[in-house]
């Protein structure tokens, strides 16, 4: 359950302070956007950290399927895009990805 919550925590993280690059480059907004951002980045790479895994790859894989969900989130919610079907299709695969990741059966014996 803990691991849910900080990848849904880290992911708010990485989008947001990706957001502010693309504010400040393709939105033309101020390049002030890039200090909320930056420290956003920050706290998304240490989020990752906190997660409980043997192995920060695979860690990060699994974290890829929140990222997608959240970011078609992002898209609804803060650029006003509905996600279409595809979207939410893509997603549910990447979820089930995610959780075979997390979830599968390891050996001992690596």
């Amino acid at each position: 359950m803990m691991t849910a919550v900080v990848y849904v925590l880290a992911a708010i993280a990485e989008i947001a302070g990706c957001f502010s690059f693309w504010a400040w480059l393709r939105l033309e907004r101020s390049p002030l956007w890039l200090a909320p951002g930056m420290a956003s980045l920050a706290a998304f790479a240490w989020l990752l950290t906190r997660v409980d895994s043997d192995a920060a790859g695979r860690a990060y894989a699994a974290y890829g399927a929140v990222y997608i969900c959240a970011s078609l989130g992002w898209l609804w919610a803060v650029e006003g895009t509905r996600p279409d079907r595809w979207d939410v299709v893509g997603a549910t695969v990447c979820l089930a990805g995610a959780a075979i990741i997390l979830l599968g059966p390891r050996s001992l014996a690596a």
